[in-house]
């Protein structure tokens, strides 16, 4: 049961799936969390946005919010939070705004033009090879763009010391995979969400 579970916080689906994805949605704290991570973005009305691991669709519909001359695209690998999410930006979407995809971090679609942001949220521990994974988000972001990686551990007993490591953790899979000037900042939740925020360096991707 709880290997099931562990899967199911992972690769969402199902209706079991869709259940995760509405109580992720409703948590006050993923909310907070997601909004907050979009706001530390700074996107601007034309930008071009990505998050990967999207699940219910929170930071999209705040990227949407900003963005709203601009293009938001967003991917998962779980068909439960492709839906989900797409009928909670539906406008959007038909707006021709924010287009969302199911596929996985180590097989990306075409973004066509370079991107001025990325965020993934609580995914990264995840992902395969990730230093490989974040050159290659590298490469899809315009020099001086900008990339968030959120982390707040979901661990029994997770404290704030937990989440400082986990920021430091990331700070480094960013600096080893060519991303500069590297910040975190904290949200005051239970336990704390961390954001580390780095930059494509000014001589574009290598």
């Amino acid at each position: 049961m709880i290997g099931y579970l562990v899967g199911q916080a992972h690769r969402p689906r199902g209706v079991v799936g869709w259940a995760n994805g509405w109580l992720f949605a409703l948590r006050p704290s993923n909310r907070k969390r997601n909004v907050w991570a979009v706001a530390l973005l700074d996107v601007r009305p034309t930008d071009r946005v990505l998050e990967i691991g999207f699940g219910p669709g929170i930071a999209i519909a705040a990227f949407a919010a900003r963005a709203v001359r601009g293009q938001v695209f967003g991917v998962d690998h779980s068909q439960a939070m492709v839906r989900q999410a797409a009928r909670r930006n539906a406008a959007a979407i038909r707006a021709g705004r924010v287009h969302l995809t199911q596929a996985s971090v180590a097989e990306l679609p075409s973004f066509g033009d370079p991107l001025d942001a990325i965020l993934a949220v609580n995914s990264v521990g995840f992902w395969p090879e990730p230093v490989e994974r974040l050159g290659e988000l590298r490469r899809l972001l315009r020099p001086g763009g900008r990339i968030a990686l959120v982390s707040q551990p979901r661990c029994p007993g997770a404290t704030r010391d937990t989440t400082a490591r986990a920021a430091q953790e990331l700070g480094g899979l960013l600096t080893r995979a060519g991303f500069t000037r590297p910040r975190v900042e904290t949200l005051d939740l239970d336990p704390p969400a961390a954001c580390v925020l780095a930059v494509n360096p000014a001589g574009g991707p290598s």
